[in-house]
Formats: C-alpha cells, sequence, structure tokens
C-alpha cells in the first residue's frame, strides 16, 4: 500500500506517518528527513538545502526527486510507501506518477491534513521546545506555511478529483485523525 499525506510543515504528517508504518509494516518517506540527513552528511546537496531551508524556502524540485527515485526503486520498500510531505509542487507530482508508474506501483490513498495557520504556529512552537529543531521559528515556518498553500494549492487540486483523495480536520486531536485514517483504510 502506498500513501500520501499532505498537510503544511506541523501539521502532524510526520505523527500519522510514524503511526502507519508500524500499523500496515511500511516506510515513512519524509522528504523533510531525506534532506536533514543529506545536511547531516555535510554534502554540497546538504549545503544547498540549508541555506534554503533557512531562507524559507522550499528545496528545489531536482533534489528532491532524485532523492525520491533513490527510495522508490529500492525492492524492499516496494508497495509499502508512506510519503510524508511529498509531493508539494506540480513538477513533484507528476514525477511521483512516473516513477510508480516505472517501478509498477500506485498510490492507494491519499489524505490531506488541513489546518490552520494559527494553529500551525502554536504546534511549531511547541515543537521547537520539544525537538529543538533548526528550522522551525516563527518567522520561518509563516514563510513556510504560506509558501506551502501557494505551491501546494495545485498538487491539491490535482489530486482531489481522484477517489482515493480524502481532506481531514488537521486541527484535531492525534487519536482523532488516526482514527479517521484508520476508517479510511478499513483497518
Amino acid at each position: 500500500m502506498n500513501i500520501i499525506l499532505f498537510g503544511p510543515p506541523g501539521a502532524g504528517k510526520g505523527t500519522q506517518a510514524k503511526y502507519l508504518v508500524k500499523k500496515i509494516n511500511s516506510f515513512q518517506i519524509s522528504t523533510g528527513d531525506l534532506l536533514r540527513d543529506e545536511i547531516k552528511k555535510d554534502t554540497e546537496i546538504g549545503r544547498k538545502i540549508i541555506n534554503d531551508m533557512n531562507d524559507g524556502k522550499f528545496v528545489n524540485d531536482e533534489i528532491v526527486n532524485q532523492l525520491i527515485e533513490k527510495v522508490i526503486f529500492d525492492p524492499q520498500k516496494k508497495n509499502k510507501l508512506i510519503f510524508d510531505g511529498y509531493p508539494r509542487s506540480i513538477s513533484q507530482a507528476q514525477n511521483l506518477d512516473l516513477l510508480l508508474n516505472k517501478s509498477h506501483q500506485k498510490l492507494n490513498f491519499i489524505f490531506f491534513l488541513n489546518v490552520s495557520k494559527e494553529t500551525i504556529v502554536k504546534r511549531i512552537e511547541k515543537r521547537k521546545i520539544l525537538e529543538k529543531r533548526s528550522d522551525d521559528d516563527s518567522k520561518t515556518i509563516l514563510k513556510r506555511y504560506d509558501k506551502y498553500m501557494q505551491t501546494t494549492k495545485p498538487v491539491l487540486d490535482f489530486y482531489s478529483k481522484n477517489p482515493i483523495f480524502h481532506e481531514i480536520d488537521g486541527s484535531m486531536k492525534i487519536d482523532e485523525i488516526t482514527s479517521k485514517i484508520d476508517t479510511f483504510l478499513n483497518v
């Protein structure tokens, strides 16, 4: 089963992805984690990524698509992918469709965790204290939220016509969101 979890930064995608990994024995594919991994390795790509993230920008699609391609073609992960925050642009969505087709896979569910800007800011401030993430400050988050909504709107429009697309109120409690997802998955 392959699933996409959409939502602005701080919507709870990572939390739900971690739950699904255990529940349906899959792999969480977090572009954020892939990007932070490159930063940790201090690669050339990692240095470009940190500059973009600190400026509140998204990393360009070419870099993200390269990292995603490696994951999709990993035989151990075939049909066991939980995409956490990918795709974020039409170009990434088209790339994902292409890669899934080439690897003889498909999407089974698309969940959009819809959350207001105010709720996101509160969650991010709390997460910054708990997780000490360098990309979690209010000014950066507001930039990332606005950019996310601007760039992801076409992707949401693209996928929302698909019968496997489900919008969920992301301001609910974690267990309520999990329960809603379980209802759609019938697990």
